[in-house]
């Protein structure tokens, strides 16, 4: 059996300019083939509903979150911080993390949960 690895990156491609993309590439697929009458919601698309709203709620305190990530020695304990500190999860806190904290960023996370709320129906 033949491993593939991922390429490294390039010095052009930082984490927070790959962040946002990357947990957009979670797609909602439906199917044409229903065989029951109510089809199973996508769970990655509710995981990913819930990751960006903690980031958004994170958002509205974002001078407290750099408190918190500028205070913090190393990811861990950041993530950790952010945990006991924002009541997040570990997904919510790990994407926080790599996030720039920008207004722009806000309305892009924004506007995409409200695709997701809209695409499930919430």
């Amino acid at each position: 059996m033949t491993m593939t690895y991922a390429q490294p990156l390039t010095r052009r491609y930082t984490r927070a300019r790959l962040a946002v993309p990357a947990l957009w590439r979670q797609v909602i697929r439906t199917s044409d083939k229903v065989e029951h009458a109510v089809a199973e919601p996508d769970r990655s698309a509710h995981t990913q509903l819930e990751i960006y709203d903690g980031v958004l709620a994170a958002f509205e305190r974002r001078d407290e979150v750099a408190v918190v990530l500028r205070a913090s020695a190393d990811r861990v304990t950041a993530v950790r911080r952010l945990r006991e500190e924002f009541a997040l999860s570990h997904l919510q806190a790990t994407a926080l993390i790599d996030l720039p904290l920008t207004t722009e960023c806000r309305n892009r996370i924004a506007h995409r949960a409200d695709e997701l709320r809209t695409a499930l129906g919430r």
